[in-house]
């Protein structure tokens, strides 16, 4: 089926999200809930705002531990900072089993349309939107939004480009609003002041206006979503050709492994590397799989790396999480360091 669906419903006891496109899964979100292990039901998700209060300062790393309502956080920039002080904080990602959450002191408070930067002035508008009259036009709303304060701070995404001006106009007052009761409240014992989007949040603001959105009982059914997801347990991965791949997470990194599979031909190698590299970004984001990426490529002649990295930096650059490609590593491995902005998907809902 072509064009663009989005489904959304329940896996287990957990709202779920799937973003299907010509037919094949292009994307999923899934809660973390009861049963996944390592993370508790209760793992902020990212974007969760909470009032923190200074614990331990960590001079050897430069951060800063803090208290937070239900145990503790990690701030990667603590210099200014004193043990005791209040302060707003903000979910970065899902820390690992026994390690602190991830925060940060710069908050960013996120719609479908605009992003709120409070402590950043100014009114911007994404790179993306290119076309200059388009770009005045969505200057001119945010001003009249913000009443021409000058200490207002946001930009414009990319999807503003097909909103109405009102929607954006509705979209950037709430979320002005939303902004300042959060940031109302700077002083007090931990509390959660804001919860992150779930799944089904999530994926309306991220995915954009698809061509059909289903939802209820039967969206997933409807849509053989269970059958996708599910597919999702297998760490391998088929390629054109007879050629494969495996994707599995461990402790310190995701190792990722290519063959070329029965063909022997001269070109084998350099064909199954090239159609994992495009691959790579869907099975990734499907798979809520971050951190450090270690790839095995099948065995390549070193004039073929140069072509392989630009296919690589083609297939991420329209990836909306953050990825890094420091490069070749002296055992001819590649490596990537992608953020960590989902919980794992864990398969346990077929129990």
């Amino acid at each position: 089926m072509k064009g663009r669906i989005v489904a959304l419903g329940q896996l287990g006891e957990r709202q779920a999200a799937a973003l299907i496109v010509d037919g094949a899964l292009d994307d999923f979100l899934i809660d973390p809930g009861p049963g996944t292990a390592p993370a508790p039901d209760t793992a902020p998700a990212p974007g969760t705002v909470f009032r923190a209060i200074c614990d331990r300062q960590l001079k050897g790393q430069g951060g800063m531990m803090v208290r937070l309502p239900d145990g503790s956080g990690f701030l990667r920039q603590g210099r200014g900072l004193r043990v005791g002080q209040c302060l707003l904080v903000q979910v970065t990602g899902y820390s690992e089993a026994g390690k602190a959450v991830p925060l940060t002191q710069r908050l960013l408070f996120k719609s479908r349309y605009v992003i709120v930067t409070p402590g950043a002035p100014g009114l911007n508008v994404s790179r993306a939107i290119r076309d200059e009259e388009t770009r005045v036009r969505l200057l001119e709303i945010a001003s009249d939004a913000t009443g021409g304060d000058p200490d207002a701070g946001l930009i414009l995404r990319s999807a503003a480009l097909h909103g109405t001006d009102t929607d954006i106009a509705t979209d950037i007052a709430a979320m002005l609003e939303l902004s300042a009761g959060v940031l109302a409240k700077p002083d007090g014992a931990p509390e959660l002041l804001l919860k992150g989007p779930g799944a089904h949040a999530l994926a309306r603001r991220e995915w954009g206006a698809p061509d059909e959105v289903a939802h209820g009982r039967d969206a997933f059914t409807d849509h053989g979503v269970h059958d996708m997801a599910a597919a999702l347990a297998s760490p391998r991965l088929a390629l054109p050709n007879g050629a494969f791949a495996f994707v599995e997470p461990t402790r310190a990194l995701v190792a990722v492994d290519v063959n070329t599979g029965p063909d022997t031909t001269p070109a084998a190698a350099l064909k199954a590397n090239i159609a994992l590299a495009r691959a790579l970004p869907r099975h990734l984001r499907c798979r809520g799989l971050g951190g450090q990426i270690t790839i095995d490529f099948a065995p390549l002649a070193k004039k073929h790396r140069p072509q392989l990295e630009q296919v690589l930096k083609a297939a991420f650059a329209h990836d909306p999480i953050e990825t890094a490609l420091p490069g070749w590593t002296p055992l001819g491995h590649f490596e990537l360091q992608r953020k960590r902005e989902r919980w794992p998907v864990v398969v346990d809902w077929l129990d």
